[in-house]
Order: structure tokens, then sequence, then C-alpha cells
């Protein structure tokens, strides 16, 4: 492994999503988009539902993907991503995603005397921001698209 590239490992409850060197990742915190690469002090962290950005060594463009929260573990010898689930920007359906949206959107609405920790309303609420998020990352990777 070059000394500009770490192991990166993501990893949901069905599968190992991703195992390679990388240069950088890039996911949202807390604390919004932040970026590890190697030599990076140790750090753990939760995840928020959000893109996922890895540049792999050599490469000029990003990857992109969407993850389903969880926490990032960052030691010098590799970062680690525990989520509930991961996808490429490449596998995502925008018609599918809004329509997603659209359903969470309308739940909300007709079940707004519903207390916030109702556990169907975070249920939904975390659906919503998964939507958005792959919304958001599939109108990027459209957009791209069309410039080349």
């Amino acid at each position: 492994m070059a000394n500009n590239t770490i192991r990166l490992e993501i990893i949901t409850p069905t599968k190992m999503f991703y195992r390679d060197d990388v240069e950088l990742v890039v996911v949202k915190t807390s604390k919004g988009e932040e970026g590890f690469m190697a030599g990076h002090l140790w750090a753990r962290k939760l995840l928020s539902i959000g893109p996922l950005k890895i540049r792999e060594p050599g490469a000029s463009n990003m990857k992109y993907g969407v993850i389903a929260g969880g926490y990032i573990d960052v030691s010098t010898t590799g970062i680690m991503i525990y989520t509930d689930a991961a996808e490429w920007d490449t596998d995502i359906d925008l018609k599918l995603a809004t329509d997603q949206k659209a359903a969470a959107e309308k739940y909300l609405r007709e079940h707004r005397d519903m207390p916030d920790d109702d556990p169907n309303i975070i249920a939904v609420q975390k659906g919503l921001a998964r939507s958005e998020a792959r919304i958001h990352t599939a109108k990027r990777r459209d957009k791209l698209l069309k410039m080349s």
C-alpha cells in the first residue's frame, strides 16, 4: 500500500459493499461532510444518511454513492464504515426514489398527530432522508452524464 492510500471497507448487514485502497473517503457526519485519508488521526464518528464519495488511487474522478447512516472507524491501519445500506449512484432508480419520497411525505402528513418518537414515524423519517439523499445523488449523476 502506498503512503497516500489506506484500506477502506464498507460493510452492510448483508454484504461487504466495498473493500479496496483509497486516497480519500468523504461521508456525512453530524458536523457535515468530512473527509478521511491515510495519516488521519484516529476517529470514530456517527454517520448521517447521505452521500459517499471515494477517490481511488490515481483516479481523476470520484466514485459516488449513498449510505444509510452508521459509523466510521478510522485507524492507522484502515477505515471501516458500518452502515445499514449502501449503493452506488449508478444503481439508483431516480423514479423509484422520487416515488418513495412522495409516499413518505404523504404518510407524515397523514400522521402528523402522532408523536415524533413513535417508531413508525422515526422509520418513515429515515426513509424520507434516504430517498432525498438518493435523489440528490442520482440528479448529480444525471447532470454529469449530460455534460459528457
